[in-house]
């Protein structure tokens, strides 16, 4: 059975951008770190299902199962990371390492979408990915000089810039897979 959920990963990514950059500029340095728990855990398990899925069955075509599929698992295990060391009272500086890696996967298929033409908007998708392993990529030096507000207003700005260019990409999406999948019927419902 053909299941495209890619809608939702983006939607899901861009709420997690949102967040991250939210704590980045906020919510660092406050005291009640257990306040973020439930948003980074909700992000992350449906980044991880979903990732994990794709991964696995490669609902779609081609290597979108990779850049989608695979950097979503990615994500997802760094946020339900995050919830659980807030929760926990952990220190970060772990799941940024873990991140920056992440990040490194990340800045590489956005230059790959680019290079490809992966998609009809190719840049834009890069871009935006390219912008997410950035903030992967800098979340340890964030985090080590979270007294800096430069780093962190700055930090904060490339992921809300990468999350409008994704709400942009999921709505898009929605708007094409709402007429595409308009007539689609599954294979038991289907009139041979």
């Amino acid at each position: 059975m053909f299941i495209d959920y890619i809608t939702l990963m983006l939607m899901n990514l861009v709420a997690g951008l949102v967040l991250l950059a939210t704590y980045v500029y906020f919510g660092l340095d406050e005291s009640n770190q257990k306040r973020w728990v439930p948003g980074f855990g909700m992000v992350g398990a449906i980044a991880l299902v979903t990732g994990l899925h794709m991964t696995f069955t490669w609902p779609v075509i081609g290597s979108f199962n990779i850049a989608y599929g695979e950097t979503s698992v990615l994500f997802g295990i760094l946020f339900i990371g995050t919830s659980l060391a807030l929760a926990m009272g952990w220190d970060l500086l772990t799941i940024s390492i873990y991140g920056f890696f992440a990040g490194l996967v990340s800045l590489l298929i956005g230059v790959r979408f680019i290079n490809l033409g992966l998609t009809p908007t190719p840049l834009r998708v890069g871009i935006a990915f390219i912008l997410v392993g950035l903030g992967g990529v800098f979340s340890a030096p964030t985090l080590y000089f979270r007294k800096n507000r430069l780093l962190r207003t700055i930090g904060a700005i490339v992921l809300l810039v990468a999350a409008l260019i994704f709400t942009h990409i999921g709505l898009d999406a929605y708007w094409a897979h709402l007429e595409t999948f308009s007539t689609w019927q599954p294979g038991l419902w289907r009139k041979n």
